[in-house]
């Protein structure tokens, strides 16, 4: 990765673009800008950033769409920047690909502490193996997680998790069988203390389920514990 790592950020507000620029370029990033979905896509393309911070309300393509079109061939890092706090547009956002949000109007040290954390997470697991206790699971039925590689296979054929599912999936499989609750898997998983929100649990769990599980709406993997938090299933 370069030296000086390169944000993507796709928001149509002028001022809260140029405002976050700033912030973000005295931070130390290199900021790339787009006004709308469109041109977020090619300069996505045209610039390969470390991160893509990106705005839900576009006038074009929604954020929403840009997030899935990015994730569909990329494991970049998403941040969703938006005005929303409804529980069904930041878990829609989730659910599309995004790792993590912050809302508007933005504390640009929350933010760069969240930029921080993703960036963090994305090295972690670039060509490298997860680093696990000894007694971790390297198959949970008919799944194998392949930490050599970073990649998940269910009967053979490799799934397509992002980075935060790939190592979502590894944390539940070096705990098999214990209840981990959500604050422990913010804390272990995105790497936050107290900046995070049990929403990026819940629709990240939702989003591995659907790809692991053969019937993702009746889990028998990873089981939800009422009131404590989610358990992997030792078969």
């Amino acid at each position: 990765m370069r030296a000086v790592h390169r944000l993507l950020f796709v928001e149509d507000d002028d001022n809260i673009r140029l405002a976050l620029r700033l912030a973000l370029e005295d931070e130390g990033y290199e900021v790339v800008e787009a006004p709308d979905g469109a041109t977020g896509l090619k300069r996505f393309n045209e610039t390969a950033p470390d991160l893509v911070l990106l705005d839900l309300r576009l006038p074009d393509i929604s954020g929403f769409d840009v997030c899935r079109q990015i994730r569909a061939h990329s494991l970049t890092p998403i941040i969703m920047v938006t005005a929303q706090t409804d529980t069904h547009d930041l878990v829609a956002g989730l659910e599309a690909g995004a790792d993590d949000y912050v809302t508007k109007p933005v504390v640009t040290k929350e933010l760069a502490a969240r930029i921080r954390a993703a960036l963090r997470r994305a090295q972690l697991q670039e060509g490298s193996a997860v680093a696990a206790p000894s007694t971790r699971l390297d198959r949970v039925a008919d799944l194998e997680i392949r930490r050599d590689l970073g990649i998940v296979l269910k009967m053979g054929k490799e799934l397509p998790l992002t980075r935060t599912e790939y190592r979502l999936l590894c944390e539940f499989a070096d705990h098999a069988g214990q209840v981990l609750s959500r604050d422990q898997l913010l804390e272990r998983v995105w790497g936050y203390e107290y900046l995070g929100d049990s929403r990026l649990v819940d629709a990240h769990v939702r989003r591995l389920r659907v790809k692991i599980e053969d019937q993702p709406d009746e889990p028998r993997i990873i089981l939800t514990v009422r009131g404590l938090g989610y358990r992997l299933v030792v078969a």
